[in-house]
């Protein structure tokens, strides 16, 4: 990708601060897991690191200035334990989904496949975690799990912003 319109960049800095997002809410959901599900939350944790520094690249190459990661991003809810930590990661990745689905609608077909394999691969991380599948990935963004006040990875309340289960990425807080 050489030169992108405004629509294409938006939608590629959306995908990006989804993957900033992810980045984040992998750290801290994390660190409350062991064994097979660690593994498996380090393996994503480090596949999203390399879609951010993908998408990046391509805004880098189409001359936008890639928007950059906040230092902390408030969570929509609590995380405490194993339930918790795998609520959010599946959150982030039905997130992901709907981020990616904005290149899918846009006219370059590179960044539409690019975009459809993005939701893919999102979807099918979130089936893992879920262990079930939604009908329309990216379009059908559950509401988190946890009712409650918002919170930061600290589990200090946040203040208040989205509601739950826009398929938005999280805010920087």
């Amino acid at each position: 990708m050489t030169a992108a319109g405004p629509g294409a960049v938006a939608a590629l800095q959306q995908a990006l601060a989804a993957e900033n997002s992810a980045v984040y809410g992998y750290s801290v959901a994390g660190a409350h897991l062991s064994g097979a599900r660690r593994a498996a939350a380090v393996r994503d944790w480090v596949g999203h690191q390399k879609s951010r520094d993908d998408l990046t690249a391509m805004l880098a190459a189409s001359g936008a200035r890639p928007v950059a990661a906040a230092a902390v991003y408030q969570l929509p809810f609590s995380v405490h334990n194993a339930a918790a930590a795998v609520a959010l990661v599946t959150l982030l990745e039905d997130r992901l989904s709907a981020a990616y689905l904005g290149l899918v609608g846009l006219d370059d077909p590179a960044l539409r496949t690019f975009g459809a394999r993005a939701v893919r691969a999102a979807a099918l991380r979130a089936a893992t975690w879920r262990r079930s599948t939604l009908a329309f990935p990216g379009l059908d963004v559950p509401a988190p799990p946890s009712p409650g006040p918002a919170s930061q990875g600290s589990g200090s309340p946040a203040p208040s912003g989205r509601a739950h289960g826009k398929p938005t990425p999280s805010q920087p807080g």
